[in-house]
């Protein structure tokens, strides 16, 4: 029984919790863990199923809990999960485990007690566990979690505008962004001169003579400019430091997280690029080098040394004004 189709999000309320278990429902969780006894409570409380020893799910019999401590743990999960669902804890949260049992079992949920550790199980290989259950007293903590596996890797909206300007400027700091992952043709980084507003800025992964390529780097614009970040959030180009996480997107809308390594910030000789897309308007300021590339609608990246009025390249738009970086409904205008 391989692990397939959307991933679980689990909510252990266990000692009873009927505060838990109404945030679980208004969180969208697919179950909740719950002493036996309990099912027809949380029944009277919404549409919601239950793991439990008589509930909707049968606690010891179609849903096994499986601590894992050593290899046999393993091997045991691997064993179970082939005809049950197994919810596997890891005393102290080691990933090793994890990876191994991911990489040969069938429907196994990662018990969680934050926010960040399910983020690192939904990831391992790549592939991640089939779901999580979050075990924690913070209701902030459980909705953020269930919203995390529920959501799954956001598709951003991308546009196609039209080149309206490019204009050479003077020198100024830019940020170059390196990234702990490669990243592929037609992806990169969201960058905009305002906060409504952002380019796709490709990758330097292309092979020039110039310089070799670096798939972990996107030479993303101004010091002043923003970016988005993965919890949809926006940061200043040049408030990125090493162990920050900001979002990756590709010309399909794919987004992914990634680790900054470093962020560099020097001095070059600066462009201006604006677009447009009916009345909307979108600008950014970026370093004036072959090497720095726009996306085009079909993902291919366009040297700002080649770029054109009339071109069509992809951006992304945001609605509403921000506060220190929190999307908030106000009245702004950014030029």
């Amino acid at each position: 029984m391989k692990s397939a189709g959307k991933k679980k999000a689990w909510v252990d309320c266990r000692p009873w919790s009927k505060k838990k278990v109404i945030t679980a429902l208004e969180s969208g969780a697919d179950a909740v863990i719950v002493p036996a006894g309990y099912t027809r409570e949380v029944k009277s409380l919404g549409r919601l199923a239950t793991v439990a020893e008589d509930g909707d799910l049968k606690l010891g019999r179609e849903v096994v809990e499986v601590g894992i401590e050593g290899k046999e743990d393993e091997d045991r999960v691997v064993e179970l999960s082939r005809g049950r669902i197994v919810v596997v804890s890891c005393p102290n949260w080691k990933v090793i485990p994890l990876e191994n049992i991911v990489a040969r079992s069938g429907i196994v949920l990662a018990q969680v007690g934050s926010f960040k550790a399910a983020r690192t199980a939904l990831g391992i290989l790549e592939r991640g566990v089939a779901g999580i259950v979050i075990k924690s007293g913070a209701l902030e903590e459980i909705k953020r979690t269930v919203e995390l596996v529920k959501r799954g890797r956001e598709k951003i909206e991308l546009q196609a505008v039209k080149v309206t300007a490019i204009e050479e400027l003077g020198l100024g700091d830019r940020v170059c962004v390196d990234t702990c992952t490669n990243m592929m043709a037609g992806e990169g980084m969201l960058a905009g001169n305002t906060a409504s507003a952002f380019f796709l800025v490709h990758a330097e992964s292309v092979s020039n003579p110039y310089v070799s390529p670096r798939p972990f780097r996107v030479n993303a614009g101004g010091v002043h400019a923003y970016t988005l970040l993965p919890d949809g959030k926006s940061e200043y180009l040049s408030g990125l430091a090493a162990g920050n996480e900001v979002l990756l997107v590709d010309y399909r809308g794919k987004t992914r997280p990634a680790v900054v390594g470093r962020s560099k910030i020097e001095t070059r000789p600066l462009l201006l690029v604006k677009g447009r897309k009916g009345r909307r308007e979108v600008s950014l300021i970026l370093q004036n080098a072959e090497t720095i590339r726009l996306v085009s609608p079909a993902g291919k990246p366009i040297s700002v040394a080649e770029l054109k009025k009339g071109d069509q390249v992809l951006a992304c738009f945001q609605a509403g004004a921000r506060h220190f970086g929190i999307k908030i409904k106000e009245s702004i205008a950014e030029k």
